[in-house]
């Protein structure tokens, strides 16, 4: 996927920290920022118009490496690709996910814009693509807050909400589903996101009683390394829901999962796979196994937000996604070139990720 090796191809990054519009409260913490690095390689090749790529390492606690971590693998990054190749500095990354999704998407959109396609149909080859379906996210609020931000979603278009959950009790979380359903209506698609907060018994509770109220997906209800446990609950739920794993797909990987039938659904986060790339080798082998893939933001920057659209718009019939976050940034690395209309994310179709003005000299 990388560019020729002789190519004159320099790599520099840039840190910074993007406020939320307000706190973005799950069962795992509360975020208020996403601190990173805007990265970019350039081809000098033709000095008088160099074509540069740009890519997003913005780590986030307990999915990647710390930022400390991430800068220092980017500027091995820098010194490999400058002392051999694309290759070279996917190597110098290896293991630390955000900073090797920054580079991956550097060189990915640097290489679909030299060969003018966008980026969704550099790394897929497939047919072109107008629109991939989405998700709105809700954060893990009281009932009638949680109810009012969903019904301000669905407003804006959107069918498909997915709740946070897990901060409180499985019955008051029980509650904010049933007023949501009650706010929004019933052809609404509701999604539940538990962030490993449920002992069995408790998800168990849950599942019976969001299945009575219309969720579509019960995500990640018990801790990552309880495989077995979400194979029960996918047993119990009996078709009427679909279990996910999130975090679980970091700790077990695709065979695992599949061979326990612990999973309807696997949520893919290219920040935490180690890029766009890798996400969607992941989602083809899960497809293939039955198991369907969907796409999330780590809530980013414009650049990853912008990658990871290319990476569903790369995945056939995918599902609504949680593509929707720069709503959630009080501030963005630069302007989104991705609309979104009646629920669903309109792709970019300009060369490579379709981001300009990024990066202020």
């Amino acid at each position: 996927m990388g560019a020729n090796a002789d190519c004159d191809l320099e790599l520099a990054y840039r840190r910074f920290s993007l406020a939320l519009t307000s706190p973005l409260e799950t069962a795992a913490g509360s975020i208020d920022a996403r601190e990173g690095f805007l990265v970019r390689i350039v081809d000098g090749t033709d000095t008088a118009s160099p074509t540069a790529g740009y890519g997003e390492a913005t780590p986030l606690p307990g999915w990647t490496e710390p930022i400390e971590d991430c800068e220092a693998a980017l500027d091995r990054a820098e010194r490999a690709l400058a002392g051999g190749g694309p290759e070279d500095a996917l190597e110098a990354v290896a293991g630390n996910g955000a900073a090797r999704h920054g580079v991956s998407l550097a060189l990915a959109d640097l290489q679909a814009t030299r060969q003018a396609t966008p980026l969704y149909r550099y790394i897929g080859q497939g047919p072109m693509i107008g629109r991939v379906p989405a998700n709105a996210t809700i954060g893990d609020g009281p009932p009638d807050e949680t109810a009012h931000q969903a019904a301000a979603a669905v407003q804006r278009g959107f069918d498909c909400c997915k709740l946070k959950a897990g901060r409180r009790s499985v019955e008051a979380d029980i509650d904010r589903v049933r007023r949501t359903r009650e706010v929004v209506g019933p052809d609404v698609e509701l999604r539940v996101d538990a962030n490993e907060a449920w002992t069995f018994e408790e998800a168990a509770r849950a599942l019976d009683a969001v299945a009575d109220l219309g969720v579509s997906i019960l995500e990640q209800p018990l801790p990552a390394g309880a495989l077995a446990g979400h194979a029960d609950l996918r047993e119990r739920a009996a078709g009427t829901v679909s279990i996910a794993l999130d975090e679980g797909v970091l700790e077990h990987g695709v065979d695992a999962i599949c061979e326990a039938q612990a999973a309807d659904a696997a949520i893919l986060k290219p920040m935490a796979l180690g890029g766009i790339d890798i996400a969607r080798k992941i989602a083809a082998w899960f497809a293939e196994l039955g198991v369907t893939p969907l796409v999330t933001t780590t809530i980013d920057g414009v650049v990853a937000r912008t990658g990871a659209v290319h990476l569903a718009a790369a995945i056939p019939n995918v599902p609504a996604c949680g593509l929707a976050t720069g709503e959630l940034l009080a501030e963005d690395l630069g302007r989104d070139p991705v609309l979104f209309e009646s629920g669903a994310a309109v792709v970019p179709q300009a060369k490579g990720l379709g981001v300009e003005g990024v990066w202020q000299e």
